[in-house]
Formats: C-alpha cells, sequence, structure tokens
C-alpha cells in the first residue's frame, strides 16, 4: 500500500517507532514499513498540493497497547480519543477495547484500536 507524505523516510520512521517495527530498505521512490500481519506499506513523497487526508487503522493486541501508546506520547503529537479531535489527551474505549487517534509527520489520520469497530461478527477461522 503507497502512503502518500510529506517526508516518506519521517513518516516510515515515526509509524515503524511506534509500533516496534522496522524500515525497510529505500526502494526507488519507497520507504517501507512491513507491518506483522505481512503487509507492506510504502511511504512516499509527494509535493504539498496533492497531500489528501488519508485514514490508516492498525489493531494491535490489547497487551501491546500501553508500550504503542507510551512511544506516541513520548513523541509529544497531539491525540484524540474520537476521529473530530474534541476529545484531545484521551483514548477511547470503543468496542470493549482502546484506541486513539492522531496525525503522522505526513499529515495522515492514524488509529490505534485493539478491537475491531465490529467485534459481534463473526471472524473467519484463519484469524
Amino acid at each position: 500500500m503507497i502512503i502518500p507524505s510529506r517526508n516518506n523516510r519521517e513518516s516510515a520512521e515515526f509509524l515503524a517507532n511506534l509500533l516496534g517495527l522496522e524500515v525497510g530498505q529505500e526502494w526507488g521512490p519507497f520507504i517501507p514499513v512491513e507491518t506483522r500481519n505481512g503487509v507492506r506499506l510504502d511511504f512516499a513523497t509527494v509535493p504539498e498540493e496533492d497531500l489528501r487526508l488519508q485514514h490508516y487503522c492498525f489493531l494491535v493486541p490489547e497487551d501491546d497497547f500501553d508500550a504503542v501508546f507510551a512511544r506516541l506520547v513520548e513523541t509529544g503529537v497531539t491525540y484524540h480519543a474520537d476521529p473530530m479531535g474534541k476529545q484531545v489527551g484521551e483514548i477511547n474505549h470503543n468496542h470493549g477495547g482502546r484506541g486513539v487517534y492522531f496525525l503522522d509527520p505526513g499529515g495522515n489520520g492514524m488509529e490505534i484500536i485493539t478491537q475491531p469497530y465490529e467485534p459481534e461478527r463473526k471472524r473467519p477461522s484463519s484469524w
């Protein structure tokens, strides 16, 4: 998945640090970060006028949330419990889990949650 940003390296390193992942080797215009479930995020620098707010949500295990959240707080980035940014400095407890919204350095909307949006929906056995 290509993720547009102001600075591909800065955004890739920010997310990798936050989620405890590795930044891959630069490949053409991309700086890759591979998630634990094998999804590769290719960060690409684009002109400021081409940036549009995108939203990326990352489901993390409940046991990892405290460490991820602590790293987020350390960055000094403003975070919210809601997508509209009205509950500044708070986390949410939606769907029986915890979650937080924030912007990455590239201007993308990011969300970290511990429970999917539809916990009552039966999950496929392959999950």
